[in-house]
């Protein structure tokens, strides 16, 4: 035992001490990071200071821009609402959930943008000050963008009409829309897609992309037309007269007298045979009543026709009565009605 440890225990050197090579190595590694931080250490602070800098700058103009933005749109639809309270037709054409929406979807591209642009630069400039070559960063992303773009083409263009849907205020929240595969009232708008809901209440989902065109039913006026086809043996002038008679009493009567925006009109004939006669009726009316207004004018030139005696055909009733009417020409019979008056 007592040769093992003698074996293990190093002789003492003539010259002194010595000291293990790992401690020598290990100081002198200490000694060259100490100096090497020493000489660094200026620029590392100089670059994280300007990081920083870069970083707040950004949070800071990021804030005062979106901030900018959403008091410009609050200020521009307060404006409208001030001159809309002036104009009383204009007031009754602008719904004020379409122009919240519309700001609201606006505000939020732009809010958007402008947080892309300004973070995207902010990110670029702290690579750039890390030391990072970003020329094969961007052209990997120029890349990747056409890549993208070539995949996801039909949402850009989903994207981009619904933007411009929504600066030209083609149409919005509340107005009744013919898309051409679909019509009914516009639920909500967005970027990509375009809500409406149907006559029968089901939700038609339309991309913004596929709208070729819009009938907007609600910007503006409407006409209502009817037809009132009688025998062509009435007095026309008779006719006319008792028709615009119901619509001058209905343009009194309330609601109406909101929602007719003209007096009734008799068009004229629109179609004349040997047994019959119609006459088109319009009326310019509020947008979106004038389905009421046509069910409206209807029922009243029906009622005015009765009390005058001047009775409303068709032409199977007008068939009808020709195939029973008698066929023995001698005694006048089997002659229209209308030639036998």
């Amino acid at each position: 035992m007592y040769w093992l440890i003698s074996a293990a225990t190093p002789s003492p050197s003539p010259d002194g001490p010595q000291t293990p090579r790992s401690l020598k190595d290990a100081q002198d590694t200490a000694g060259e990071a100490a100096g090497w931080l020493e000489e660094n250490w200026a620029d590392w602070l100089a670059a994280g200071l300007r990081i920083i800098f870069i970083i707040v700058v950004a949070v800071v103009l990021r804030y005062v821009i979106r901030r900018a933005i959403t008091k410009l749109i609050t200020r521009m639809n307060s404006r409208a609402e001030i001159v809309d309270s002036g104009n009383a037709l204009r007031g009754l054409l602008v719904n004020s959930e379409r122009r919240r929406q519309r700001s609201e979807a606006i505000g939020s591209v732009l809010r958007n943008a402008a947080s892309f642009i300004i973070l995207g630069t902010a990110a670029l400039t702290v690579l750039s000050g890390l030391g990072i070559n970003l020329g094969p960063l961007l052209a990997s992303a120029g890349v990747a963008g056409v890549a993208l773009g070539f995949g996801a083409r039909n949402l850009v263009q989903d994207l981009l009409a619904g933007m411009f849907m929504l600066l030209e205020d083609q149409y919005g929240v509340g107005d009744r829309v013919d898309v051409g595969e679909a019509s009914g009232v516009v639920l909500e708008i967005g970027l990509r897609v375009t809500q409406l809901r149907g006559d029968g209440g089901e939700i038609w989902y339309i991309r913004n992309g596929e709208i070729k065109r819009v009938g907007n039913l609600s910007q503006g006026w409407a006409m209502a037309m009817i037809d009132v086809r009688v025998r062509a043996s009435e007095d026309m002038e008779e006719v006319r007269s008792v028709i615009l008679s119901a619509g001058e009493e209905m343009a009194h009567d309330s609601p109406w007298d909101e929602i007719l925006w003209e007096p009734v009109e008799v068009l004229g004939l629109d179609e004349v045979t040997l047994d019959s006669m119609v006459l088109r009726v319009s009326a310019k009316t509020m947008a979106t009543k004038s389905l009421g207004v046509e069910r409206e004018l209807r029922w009243r030139v029906k009622r005015a026709l009765d009390q005058r005696g001047i009775r409303i055909v068709d032409e199977e009733s007008l068939t009808l009565e020709a195939a029973r009417a008698p066929v023995d020409l001698d005694k006048g019979e089997g002659i229209p009605f209308q030639q036998q008056r």
